[in-house]
């Protein structure tokens, strides 16, 4: 288990560094083996590191590709990884480390959005494309791995528990009325809601892609009975 926290400012605005060392702070005890954030103008990255596989420096997340346009933060696991990286392999791309999560950033270079209906595992993510200026946040096909976010005309945040969404002060606490119906019919919240208005969790097999002036939702995977 590792904890994945970000910012992108869609208006153009510096993200915050205090902000998003509090946010990934928070998330410590799910990845107490490492952690560091990144920044870049109206984007900003930030990890805790839980080792599982490739224990070395060399898959630290934020992790980059090889131009520094694309950064990534990644909690879970892709169980074939090492296929996936034979085939990146034969269309040229060069690895510097044994991790699956180097995978996801060469899988997304050569597949774009695409690269997530290739991947086997349990995982969510948060990817920036610097070319693109996007954001794009995904998790896995049955939802195993949680990542909650809020947006708005200004900024979006994104973590893997809310409580490090609410290190920004900005955020009004407010109770979703009609989530809390439903937990007291149900004992849980039903997705994409949570207990806080205005902040969502994604659905399984679903990614969004976020852009300055621009919002994308798409289901990249449904069961077939």
């Amino acid at each position: 288990m590792c904890g994945i926290a970000g910012i992108f400012c869609r208006d153009g605005d510096q993200v915050q560094m205090n902000l998003l060392s509090k946010m990934t702070r928070v998330l410590y005890h799910r990845g107490p083996d490492y952690g560091a954030v990144w920044r870049k103008a109206q984007f900003g990255l930030g990890h805790r590191r839980l080792k599982i596989i490739d224990l070395s420096d060399s898959s630290n997340q934020p992790m980059t590709n090889e131009d520094r346009t694309i950064w990534l933060s990644f909690n879970g696991e892709i169980y074939n990884y090492k296929d996936l990286k034979e085939i990146l392999i034969k269309c040229g791309h060069v690895f510097r480390s044994n991790s699956d999560t180097e995978v996801i950033l060469h899988a997304y270079e050569e597949w774009g959005t695409d690269c997530l209906a290739r991947m086997n595992g349990m995982f969510a993510l948060g990817l920036v494309d610097l070319k693109k200026k996007c954001l794009l946040l995904a998790i896995d096909r049955l939802g195993i791995k949680p990542l909650f976010y809020f947006y708005n005309d200004k900024k979006l945040l994104f973590a893997s528990e809310i409580k490090a969404i609410l290190m920004d002060p900005s955020l009004v606490r407010e109770i979703e009325s009609k989530s809390l119906d439903t937990f007291l019919s149900f004992n849980y919240v039903v997705a994409p809601n949570t207990m806080f208005k205005g902040i969502r969790q994604i659905l399984p097999g679903e990614y969004i892609l976020v852009g300055n002036d621009f919002v994308k939702q798409e289901i990249y995977w449904k069961p077939s009975f």
